[in-house]
Order: structure tokens, then C-alpha cells, then sequence
């Protein structure tokens, strides 16, 4: 883990409406993760634990009785490169919920983790990290600590919000074209690229990192939803511009999907 130290952030950006407005947050210090829990960390935990993650058990019928029947199956949410596309508008076009899809499979029953155990682990909801950061004795970090840890030790948004060199995001056109200038198509190692300013892996791009604060709205039908931060190697200028530390966006808590892990905190004294 990483000392982060504290300070006051001007929280928030200006690309998008639900970052903004920009506002003053003090955050105290804290530890973090220096890179994103990988899948050989997630297999310690349940290992020792035999735990049991939420895209393995059977759908809870009670919660999700207006789901089609191959959604009723265990699995998560995965990203399917289409070949073309009819506008941006429907997702359904390149996110596919695959039966069996799980975070020993994250792409798919036909798919695994073997060779890939310093990747992130993704396909885990926020009672599967929650679970996980009892276990290590931390926590998982709120949205400002999160965002003042992605800055580097810098308390403003960029004036310039153009695609990170020092990220795993995408390169090309949305969702039919990544280059992978950056060395990747798909999931990236973790650590491949520069440090931040606090010695911090991967705060940008990469998988989406889940927070623990929720995440607010007028979108009273939906699902109860946690912030999810920093973006991953799916964000594209022509669609996605969240490769950046204010950028925010809502998760239902109990979806797993194949662009999202995470990291713990552990609020203690400095070193």
C-alpha cells in the first residue's frame, strides 16, 4: 500500500453534467492499494475463505423478476467487440450478459484466468469487494479519497482533458476500431505504465474502480448504484471522455460486468 497524504481537493470536473459542480473537499490521509487487486489476490481470498462471489450464485429471483430467462442464469455482463454498429445509442450492441461469466471466467464459461494473475480481477460487485476488504482488515475508499489519490498530489482538474499517454484506454473509433497504440487491446497487466504523483497504479484507465459512496440522480427506477471512478481501457474521445480523476458514473451495485475491480484503503496513521 501507498501513504497518501492529506489536503484539500477541488473535487468534481466539467466535461460531463454530473460532475460537476466543482467543489472544496479537505480528505484526511489514508493508505491505498498501489495497484488494483489482481486475480491472484482475489484467489488468495477465497481460497482461505471460500467465498462465494455474487455473478457464481444463482439469481435472486425476489430482486430481478422482470429479467428475460437466460438472465436468470448466474453470470456478468461482458464487453463484445461488435464488427459495426448502428449509432452509439444501444449498448446492447458490444455489452453482452454471458451465463457463466464469472471473475475465474471473466470473458465467458470458454474463458479463464490461467497465465492472466496479475491482471485485475473484474466481475465482482460491491458485495464481493466489501467481502473482500473485511478479510484484509480495510476498506474501500469514498469517492473524494479516491479522486484526491487519482490527482497525483495536484488539488485541481486538468485544464486539458485529452486521452492519457500513461493509460490503458482506447485508441480508434468506438466500439469497432482500437488500435491499441497504447500495448493493449484489452486488460492491461497491472502497473504497465507510469506512476501518478503518489506512486499509484493504473488510477486512470485500465477497469473502472468501484467506491463506496452512492451514486446520485434523477433516475428513480433504477437499481441502487455506487460511483464508479476513473474510467478503463474501453473510454474513447469519440464516446467516452472518463479516462480523467473527476469523471464519475453510476454501477448497480449487484452487476458484474467485465471493465470494473477495484482497490481497498486502510485509514491508519502516517509511516
Amino acid at each position: 500500500m501507498v501513504w497518501v497524504p492529506g489536503g484539500r481537493l477541488h473535487m468534481g470536473d466539467t466535461v460531463y453534467p454530473e460532475e460537476g459542480p466543482i467543489h472544496d473537499v479537505e480528505v484526511k490521509g489514508f493508505w491505498i492499494d498501489r495497484h488494483e487487486v489482481t486475480n491472484a489476490d482475489f484467489a488468495t481470498f477465497v481460497a482461505a475463505t471460500g467465498y462465494v462471489t455474487l455473478a457464481e450464485r444463482p439469481v435472486d429471483r425476489t430482486k430481478h423478476d422482470d429479467l428475460p430467462s437466460y438472465m436468470m442464469k448466474p453470470g456478468a455482463v461482458v464487453f463484445v467487440m461488435p464488427n459495426k454498429v448502428d449509432g452509439t445509442g444501444d449498448i446492447s450492441q458490444w455489452w453482452q450478459y454471458i451465463p457463466g461469466a464469472n471473475w475465474r471466467h471473466p470473458g465467458g464459461p470458454d474463458t479463464g484466468i490461467d497465465g492472466r494473475e496479475q491482471y485485475p480481477v473484474v466481475a465482482v460487485t460491491m458485495e464481493d469487494i466489501e467481502a473482500y476488504a473485511r478479510w484484509k482488515g480495510r476498506a474501500i475508499p469514498n469517492e473524494a479519497q479516491w479522486e484526491w489519490a487519482a490527482r497525483g498530489g495536484s488539488g485541481h482538474p486538468l485544464d486539458e482533458h485529452e486521452q492519457p499517454k500513461e493509460a490503458n484506454s482506447w485508441q480508434g473509433i468506438f466500439p469497432v476500431l482500437n488500435t491499441a497504440e497504447d500495448g493493449f487491446v484489452g486488460l492491461a497487466p497491472v502497473g504497465c505504465y507510469k506512476p501518478n504523483g503518489f506512486g499509484l497504479y493504473d488510477m486512470i484507465g485500465n477497469v473502472w474502480e468501484w467506491t463506496s459512496d452512492i451514486y446520485s440522480d434523477d433516475n428513480k427506477d433504477m437499481a441502487p448504484r455506487h460511483v464508479i471512478k476513473g474510467g478503463s481501457y474501453l473510454c474513447a474521445p469519440n464516446y467516452c471522455m472518463r479516462y480523467r480523476a473527476g469523471a464519475r458514473q453510476g454501477q448497480e451495485a449487484d452487476l458484474a460486468t467485465s471493465h470494473l475491480g477495484f482497490r481497498t484503503i486502510l485509514e491508519a496513521p502516517a509511516p
